[in-house]
C-alpha cells in the first residue's frame, strides 16, 4: 500500500540500479489534522444573479483518510440549494451553492475536517518490466499522458527540452530523475512579479522561476513527452514547526507512474526550497500535507466558464462567467495527538 512505511530493502536495491539510492525519511510518521477550509461570501445584489460557488472537497485515498467532515452555513439557509457534486474526468468531489435569490447578509461557510495524513514513499512493488499503454486497457492513464492546456507535450519547446535528457538515461525510472535533477537545477523557487503561479510549462521555461505549479508544469511535459504517466495533485501544506495556526495558501506536488514502483511521488519545488532533502524528495512526500483535488483543465458539472486550471480555492461564477476576489477566504489547521493502537487479544 502506497501509505504504509518505507518500501523494503529489495525495492530500494533494485532502484539504486538505476537512479542513486532513494534518501530515508527524516520522519515517516503520520498525521493526525484537524483542517479548517472558511469561505465568507458577502450580500449577492439582484444584479450578480445568478451566482455559483464551488468549493474543493478532500478525498479519502491510500495516502489519507477524512476522518469526519462537516460543513456549517451561518446563517443557515435554504438546502434545496446546495448539493455535493463530481465532476467526471478525475472524480474530484466539491461543494456547490447555486443562489438565484438576492442575500441581504454575508453568509460564513465553514468546512471542518479531521484527517489521517499517511507518509507516502515509493511502492508497492510490481512485476511489470515496462509499462504498456493499449487502448482499453489502459483508461486511467490516459488522462496523464495527455497535453494541458498551459503544460505541452509535443512541439518545439518540447524536443528543445528532451534534448536536456541525458543518452545514459534509458529506462523510465532514469529519464524521471534526469527530469527532476534537471527541474530542481534549472528552476529557482521565488514569487516575482507576475505571471508566475499558473502552471505554465512556458513561462518556466523563458523566465525560469515561479511557484510549486511552475516547477510540476515543466516536469510534468517532459514526463508525458517521455511516455510516463505523471498525476498533478494540489492540496495545503501544514507549516513545519508548528502544532497550529493558519495557512496562506497552496501546495501543489506530482506522482509519476513508473515500472516495479506504481506511483511514485516527488516534489521538485520542495526540494529547490531544501536542497538537503533533494534526493528524498524524488521518492516521498511527507505527511506535511492535504490533498484536495487532482489534474488541471477542469470542467465542473455546473460551470458555464472555460475549464478551470486547477482546484484549490473556490470557484465563483457570476451570471455565468467566473468572478475573482469575489469571496474571501481563511485556512486554518490544529495537530492531533494519535491514540496508540491497543494490542490484540486474539
Amino acid at each position: 500500500m502506497l501509505g504504509n512505511k518505507i518500501v523494503n530493502a529489495l525495492v530500494l536495491g533494485s532502484l539504486a540500479l538505476a537512479v542513486p539510492a532513494l534518501a530515508r525519511a527524516e520522519s515517516e510518521d503520520d498525521q493526525l489534522i484537524e483542517f479548517q477550509y472558511r469561505v465568507q461570501v458577502p450580500a449577492i445584489k439582484a444584479s450578480d444573479l445568478p451566482v455559483q460557488i464551488m468549493v474543493p472537497l478532500p478525498p479519502s485515498n491510500d495516502q489519507q483518510s477524512i476522518i469526519s467532515r462537516s460543513i456549517d452555513l451561518k446563517p443557515d439557509l435554504a438546502r434545496n440549494q446546495i448539493e455535493i457534486r463530481k465532476e467526471s474526468s478525475y472524480g474530484n468531489e466539491f461543494w456547490a451553492w447555486t443562489i438565484d435569490k438576492p442575500q441581504t447578509l454575508p453568509t460564513t461557510v465553514t468546512f471542518r475536517y479531521k484527517v489521517l495524513r499517511r507518509f507516502h514513499s515509493v511502492g508497492p512493488w510490481q512485476k511489470a518490466e515496462k509499462l504498456d499503454y493499449k487502448v482499453g486497457e489502459t483508461a486511467p492513464f490516459q488522462q496523464f499522458l495527455k497535453a494541458d492546456e498551459r503544460v505541452p507535450i509535443d512541439g518545439e519547446l518540447i524536443l528543445k527540452l528532451k534534448q536536456e535528457i541525458p543518452k545514459s538515461a534509458v529506462t523510465p525510472v532514469q529519464k524521471a530523475k534526469a527530469i527532476y535533477d534537471y527541474v530542481v537545477d534549472n528552476m529557482e523557487y521565488k514569487k516575482v512579479g507576475t505571471g508566475w503561479g499558473n502552471g505554465d510549462t512556458y513561462w518556466a521555461c523563458s523566465q525560469k522561476y515561479g511557484n510549486c505549479t511552475d516547477f510540476h508544469a515543466l516536469v510534468t511535459s517532459m514526463a508525458r513527452a517521455e511516455g510516463i504517466p505523471a498525476k498533478f495533485a494540489i492540496g495545503f501544506p501544514i507549516p513545519e514547526g508548528k502544532s497550529e495556526g493558519e495557512i496562506a495558501g497552496y501546495h501543489c506536488w506530482l506522482e509519476l507512474y513508473l515500472p516495479q514502483l506504481a506511483w511514485m511521488p516527488l516534489d521538485a519545488s520542495e526540494a529547490k526550497k531544501n536542497l538537503k532533502k533533494r534526493e528524498f524528495f524524488f521518492g516521498h512526500h511527507p505527511a506535511d500535507r492535504i490533498l484536495f483535488s487532482v489534474g488541471r483543465d477542469l470542467r465542473l458539472p455546473g460551470m458555464k466558464d472555460r475549464p478551470l486550471n486547477f482546484f484549490i480555492y473556490p470557484y465563483v461564477e457570476k451570471e455565468g462567467k467566473a468572478s475573482k476576489d469575489f469571496v474571501k477566504t481563511e485556512f486554518t489547521f490544529r495537530l492531533l495527538k494519535q491514540e496508540p493502537m491497543k494490542a490484540s487479544n486474539d
